[in-house]
């Protein structure tokens, strides 16, 4: 476990864009698993679904007139 530790503060001193990109790599899929409870027991409530159809009015469909050509 120290030569883990060692070797890892050695890879942050020499390469740290390496190191950074690393931890943030393995940081995603550990967030993925621990966020959704968290913010569960926070007492978060996800926003209504945005509609992606347009409602259609509950009534007899008129023709349109006066819009044909001379």
């Amino acid at each position: 476990m120290a030569s883990l530790y060692r070797s890892a503060q050695r890879m942050a001193h020499e390469s740290p864009v390496v190191f950074w990109s690393l931890a943030i790599g393995f940081a995603g899929p550990i967030m993925v698993l621990t966020v959704p409870p968290i913010r569960k027991s926070f007492g978060y409530k996800q926003a209504e679904r945005i509609p992606t159809t347009f409602p259609v009015p509950n009534r007899p469909r008129r023709a349109v007139t006066g819009y044909e050509d001379p």
